[in-house]
């Protein structure tokens, strides 16, 4: 199957579709459609972390350094625990480069961040959806037999940290082939911007390894589906009437600030042909 999607510039529905149906799905999970799903504003991003972005080649050398002085630093109740999976949950979440990438259950919220920054809405975007169960059956098995009673859904940093307490235990798993292995997992629910946002993370057991690069060998257990930039003012518009805005995915004077400065931006009616 084709892992790139793209859908008719003029169909929102169209693309919704695409997002949401779940026959190209190789897991059927017991409970729910087990897809993670990742918005960006310019199709032509790949899935670089803020660590890979900083220090590319470097990255497993400078994590160490990152993670023990944002500890250190840290007030003494940041981390809802001490194993270095809640406190990369909080560094990511904080913005501290890291080897994670956050994603959603959600394809609504995935498609907020593809609309999020209306100068960009002369440029195609991209939501990347991942069967993250599928993905999971291919873990080692001290990893597989960990997730599998769950219902082979996703890992928590509990359930992490019985397998591999420290980042470097986690390094030493890899596929038969001796490549790096991707994970997802929930964070824990430090505050109300990772509940509303539904937030999921993924990670490699490689700091400086890409997890595009693992897809592109897995290619059944993706799609990266082409948000036209014709389209994006009406997703803009079907989002703020189903409320997935800045004010609900960011609780705070933050958020509600974000919000109120682009709804209440001019429009561009070179972009939005509708207002013209």
């Amino acid at each position: 199957m084709e892992s790139v999607v793209e859908v008719d510039p003029d169909d929102l529905y169209g693309l919704i579709a695409a997002l949401t149906q779940d026959q190209w799905l190789p897991a059927r999970p017991r409970i729910r459609v087990a897809v993670a799903y990742r918005g960006h504003t310019s199709a032509e991003r790949d899935l670089s972390t803020g660590l890979v972005r900083l220090r590319g080649d470097s990255s497993a050398e400078v994590e160490p350094h990152l993670m023990r002085n944002f500890r250190k630093y840290a007030h003494r109740d940041t981390s809802p625990g001490d194993s270095d999976w809640n406190w990369l949950s909080v560094a990511q979440h904080y913005g501290l480069p890291t080897r994670l990438l956050d994603w959603s259950h959600s394809p609504y919220v995935a498609l907020h961040f593809v609309t999020r920054d209306t100068s960009r809405y002369d440029e195609d975007g991209a939501v990347w959806c991942v069967d993250y169960a599928a993905a999971h059956e291919l873990l080692p098995p001290e990893l597989r037999s960990e997730i599998e009673p769950a219902g082979g859904g996703l890992f928590t940093t509990e359930m992490l940290s019985r397998s591999a307490y420290t980042l470097s235990e986690f390094d030493r798993f890899h596929d038969d082939e001796g490549h790096s292995i991707p994970l997802f997992f929930e964070p824990p629910s430090l505050d109300e911007r990772i509940v509303n946002q539904a937030a999921i993370f993924s990670t490699m057991s490689d700091a400086a390894a890409g997890l595009d690069e693992w897809l592109q060998r897995h290619p059944e257990l993706y799609r990266k589906v082409i948000v036209p930039a014709q389209l994006k003012w009406r997703i803009r518009d079907h989002l703020d009437q189903a409320n997935v805005t800045e004010r609900v995915l960011f609780p705070g004077l933050d958020g509600l600030s974000r919000w109120l400065r682009r709804y209440y931006s001019p429009r561009d009616p070179v972009r939005n042909p509708r207002d013209a």
